[in-house]
């Protein structure tokens, strides 16, 4: 996962405990689902990513804290993986975006 301690699918708790506002990874519907989905394996290029982050953003299109999961990996900011149904580009381009409107701090 390239250093990254959790992300969709995962939740950051132990035991069920809800961490720093993450309650909402409870309503996720990426919940445990396989990692891989969300984020790629090394090398991974072309189709096969294509298909992954389509697959990936069908899970995401439904989920009702879509919204939420975004505005973290934005905010964080998250380098890897789909979040909120964006992937890395689309998440720095959202990034980039909300700092032009001033929603989110240098």
């Amino acid at each position: 996962m390239r250093g990254i301690p959790h992300g969709p699918g995962r939740h950051p708790g132990r035991g069920g405990d809800v961490v720093n506002g993450w309650g909402w990874t409870d309503k996720a519907a990426c919940r445990g689902k396989s990692i891989e989905l969300f984020f790629g394996l090394d090398g991974e290029r072309g189709p096969e990513r294509e298909t992954r982050e389509t697959k990936a953003r069908a899970v995401c299109s439904g989920c009702p804290v879509r919204a939420e999961c975004l505005d973290y990996a934005v905010c964080s900011p998250q380098k890897y993986g789909t979040w909120g149904g964006l992937n890395e580009d689309e998440r720095a381009a959202e990034r980039r975006r909300r700092m032009r409107r001033g929603e989110l701090a240098a």
